[in-house]
């Protein structure tokens, strides 16, 4: 089942890309009057949730620097209702994959089968511990498939970054410091280049490699060492056996149907750059 929770990871998650870096939803939310990306990100994203405040949206992304949450929580619900950035989010999420899909696809028998196996997976795994993953569960199911498969798809992408962020507690590595590694591990150097995390004060970007040089994870050049690779792969051995949870409600026939319907899904998505 770990397997096969690694292999509907990287099936599903080119189709909840779109909403991160294909134009509909951002142009949606700025509709609304989100001035900016990032506060139609946190706005969006967060909202399930609730009003809860910057501190609470900090600890359950858990991936973002000291005082990012902060200057978009909560000022980004102060004039548009969270309710209205997480409509506008699966409306612009949903056009995205009509338009990339195309209509042959988008209407296909295979979607709508995907569809209904990927939210069965998704509605069925336990809440506790899961704080993004039961907010999103809080959230109606769309009836639109199209719209229906991106929900269902987001919901088992919170429950498995709730799994991350607990393998990554669990060995100790913060937000900042995930990061650095996932970057070795892309091959980027140095990691500090690093698209999420380029743009914080050299000091703390400092911080956190002489952190991890003191504990043996980079070396004095700033590259993996062996312990820290090690520890990379154990972090996301542990997320892969966290995530699997959900499949436990589809048979074996219902797994490998789901793959095959989503392959040439992806297919069309990756192709695309989910844009």
């Amino acid at each position: 089942m770990t397997h096969s929770a690694r292999r509907l990871y990287e099936l599903l998650e080119p189709i909840c890309l779109v909403t991160y870096v294909a134009d509909e939803c951002n142009e949606e939310l700025a509709a609304l009057g989100h001035r900016t990306y990032w506060d139609g990100y946190f706005a969006s994203r967060a909202a399930p949730l609730g009003r809860v405040p910057a501190q609470v949206v900090h600890a359950a992304f858990y991936s973002f620097a000291d005082g990012e949450a902060a200057r978009h929580i909560p000022s980004a619900w102060q004039t548009i209702p969270p309710e209205a950035s997480v409509a506008a989010r699966e409306r612009g999420s949903a056009a995205s994959l009509r338009r990339i899909l195309g209509e042959e696809l988008a209407d296909s028998p295979g979607l709508v089968r995907a569809a209904d196996l990927t939210t069965k997976a998704a509605t069925n795994a336990p809440t506790e511990g899961r704080v993004m993953y039961a907010g999103m569960r809080a959230l109606p199911v769309p009836n639109d498939p199209v719209a229906r498969l991106w929900h269902s798809a987001t919901m088992l992408r919170e429950h498995r970054g709730d799994g991350h962020v607990a393998a990554l507690v669990g060995a100790r590595i913060g937000g900042t410091e995930a990061h650095v590694l996932s970057a070795l591990e892309q091959g980027i150097y140095p990691p500090e280049s690093f698209g999420r995390i380029h743009h914080l004060p050299k000091n703390r970007l400092a911080a956190v490699m002489d952190g991890l040089r003191e504990r043996g994870l980079v070396d004095t050049e700033g590259h993996f060492t062996d312990a820290g690779r090690e520890t990379k792969q154990r972090v996301e051995a542990l997320t892969d056996e966290l995530a699997a949870p959900p499949y436990d409600a589809l048979s074996p026939g219902e797994l490998d149907e789901l793959v095959t319907e989503l392959e040439p899904i992806t297919a069309t998505l990756v192709a695309a750059g989910s844009r």
